[in-house]
């Protein structure tokens, strides 16, 4: 039998690879019928609305018109400390601006009520706001768990599964830290709770465990995953979304051309990532391969020296393009991540913060690729490291055995039905 039609409200920020997973899902949504608004940053308007979803800017809360370098509402490359640069993120979205991201949400649903509310697992005033007007609420995070749970590594180092007593203490210890740096956010959180009605939380992560669901948009094989979750909280598998239309596509080598293809990408968002991609870019140059480097909309091509065998392109889709790459080099961004795997590319990371150090170290538990610090790693050390993952072919089957597990899950996504289950189940509490 099929669903009936529900009204799905989805609120995302603008930190550049979490936007595109999300509009996977708004496709998933309206491929079933459903009716779907976008809330996000003005400048995200043109790929919601080229999926067929409605479009609604922030107005109140930070809303940024363009995706340059200037308009970065966070500016976390700034710090040299990976807490203030944390800090940064709670302060400018995730706590600070709590109220304006409630009353945002409030009006849109005074104009017109959801029946459920998908929002990113980064945005507690939206958490907040969905409470308030009692609609039910997913947390969706486009990468590895975010908000510490048992049994997974904590977020942020880049560590590995603790192997005995004293591993599991430090992990706990580190976990503890983070939910403490957390709670930093709490006296805004609460403000905002107070002029919603609410009552006070005694720490942040009551308000999130106050989701229906929550839903880490990666592969269980790809993470290190515990044997169980906690209730509600479930693995959706990669959330795949291109950008750019594959048809507005032209590779930049006219001539058909038998070397390896690599790919080089440092983000969408800036993260003063230009010294470390010309150290690439000079690595490359001289090896039997070409380069593709995608600059995303803060960089300048007038800034790189490029040899012969590298062509830069402001973007390009990665679905395509990574069907015919040998070898991805990238910051460790889930999503690029994830294209380079499912198309069994291995990876050469060179994480610059955020989630990108946890990223990397799965990459390079399983196998299927190399890791090295953007900040120290020099030419020859990177033209050594791309020239052993082209070369010894162990990368490869390591990257393509678990690609395949990757696939398989994004495949087989229960996305779609715990979503549609939302605003039964709240119908059936009532």
């Amino acid at each position: 039998m099929a669903n009936l039609a529900q009204s799905y409200l989805l609120a995302v920020w603008e930190g550049g690879g979490n936007v595109p997973p999300l509009l996977a899902v708004a496709r998933k949504l309206l491929a079933a019928g459903h009716d779907v608004r976008i809330m996000s940053d003005a400048c995200n308007r043109p790929e919601a609305e080229a999926i067929g979803a409605q479009f609604i800017a922030w107005t109140t809360a930070p809303s940024r018109t363009d995706k340059s370098a200037a308009s970065d509402v966070t500016q976390d490359w700034e710090p040299q400390d990976p807490l203030e640069a944390l800090g940064r993120v709670f302060d400018r979205i995730m706590f600070g601006p709590s109220g304006a991201y409630a009353h945002d949400v409030l009006a849109e649903v005074a104009h017109r009520r959801p029946d459920a509310i998908v929002s990113s697992e980064m945005l507690f005033g939206v958490m907040a706001a969905a409470e308030a007007a009692d609609i039910p609420l997913s947390l969706f995070g486009p990468n590895v768990p975010l908000i510490p749970v048992e049994g997974i590594p904590p977020i942020g180092p880049g560590l590995l599964p603790a192997r005995n007593e004293e591993e599991r203490l430090q992990h706990a210890q580190i976990s503890a830290g983070v939910a403490a740096v957390f709670n930093r956010g709490l006296p805004a959180l609460n403000a905002a709770r107070l002029q919603l009605g609410l009552p006070p939380l005694g720490h942040v992560f009551e308000q999130s465990a106050r989701a229906t669901s929550t839903l880490f948009g990666t592969a269980r094989a790809f993470d290190f995953a515990p044997p169980q979750l906690p209730p509600g909280t479930y693995y959706v598998g990669p959330q795949l979304h291109d950008t750019v239309a594959p048809h507005q596509w032209r590779s930049p080598w006219s001539q058909p051309d038998a070397r390896p293809l690599a790919v080089l990408s440092f983000s969408t968002t800036f993260q003063n990532q230009g010294a470390a991609l010309q150290r690439v870019i000079s690595a490359a140059a001289g090896l039997p391969l070409r380069l593709l480097v995608t600059l995303g909309p803060a960089l300048d091509p007038a800034d790189f020296e490029t040899a012969e065998n590298t062509r830069l392109v402001a973007e390009a889709p990665h679905g395509v393009l990574m069907k015919d790459a040998d070898l991805v080099i990238a910051h460790g961004g889930h999503g690029t991540v994830m294209r380079a795997l499912v198309n069994d590319c291995p990876l050469l990371v060179l994480p610059m913060g955020r989630d990108q150090n946890d990223n990397a170290a799965r990459v390079a538990a399983r196998g299927a690729g190399l890791t090295l610090d953007p900040r120290t790693a020099t030419v020859d050390e990177i033209r050594a490291s791309m020239t052993r993952l082209l070369a010894e072919p162990d990368f490869a089957i390591n990257a393509a055995r678990l690609g395949a597990q990757i696939r398989a899950e994004a495949e087989a996504s229960p996305i779609l039905e715990l979503l549609e289950a939302l605003p039964r189940a709240a119908a059936a509490a009532a």
